[in-house]
């Protein structure tokens, strides 16, 4: 859920869990904020290659596949702790490399390691591409914090590729973002579409 205002989030958010309720529980809830114009606790632009307009919904809303799963999408969600007394510690030239922007200007590195960031998951770069529209937020409490990484797709395939890229799975290179981040969670999750103003979950037998 977003909102410019905690308190109507919270509302809604009991609302929802009451209108699904005993059927559904909740189980996890994080708060997330907007940092800054959008970035990341690193300080650099997140989501910086997010496709726009029907680019976007082509990359997150299903089409083609038939009534119940047409205009759904699929989410990817993870929870992502930051070491950023680590990453602050480096050289400012350290940084950019690991994720493949100069800070100063968001401009992409020519020159940057084959394990930046930005390099392991160019969404063009994967055959067939892999875009996602990307809502990414960042996240703070007494435990640390970090980037809670939710993005849409209209299918799981371009998820997969991207992670098995970053962990080297294809040439042995391992996303430098390794190197001050980690992976907390994960859930892929499916948003069914809506029909005259009520979910469609006839493709799940409902």
């Amino acid at each position: 859920m977003r909102g410019d205002a905690r308190g109507p989030l919270v509302h809604a958010s009991r609302e929802i869990a009451a209108a699904v309720a005993p059927d559904l529980s909740l189980d996890f809830l994080i708060d997330g904020f907007k940092h800054d114009r959008g970035l990341d606790l690193t300080g650099y632009e997140d989501g910086t290659e997010n496709p726009t307009g029907e680019d976007a919904v082509a990359a997150a809303v299903v089409s083609g596949a038939g009534g119940g799963l047409d205009g759904s999408s699929f989410v990817a969600v993870q929870q992502w702790a930051h070491d950023l007394d680590h990453f602050q510690s480096l050289p400012q030239g350290e940084q950019d490399n690991i994720i493949g922007r100069r800070l100063s200007d968001n401009e992409e590195l020519d020159d940057a390691p084959v394990s930046a960031h930005v390099k392991r998951t160019a969404q063009e770069s994967f055959e067939p591409e892999a875009f996602v529209v990307r809502r990414s937020m960042p996240w703070s409490d007494s435990s640390g914090e970090g980037l809670m990484f939710v993005a849409f797709g209209k299918n799981l395939d371009a998820f997969e590729v991207q992670m098995r890229r970053m962990v080297g799975e294809e040439d042995g290179i391992t996303d430098a973002l390794f190197r001050f981040s980690r992976p907390l969670t994960g859930s892929y999750l499916w948003c069914p579409p809506v029909r005259d103003g009520r979910l469609d979950l006839s493709a799940i037998g409902l």
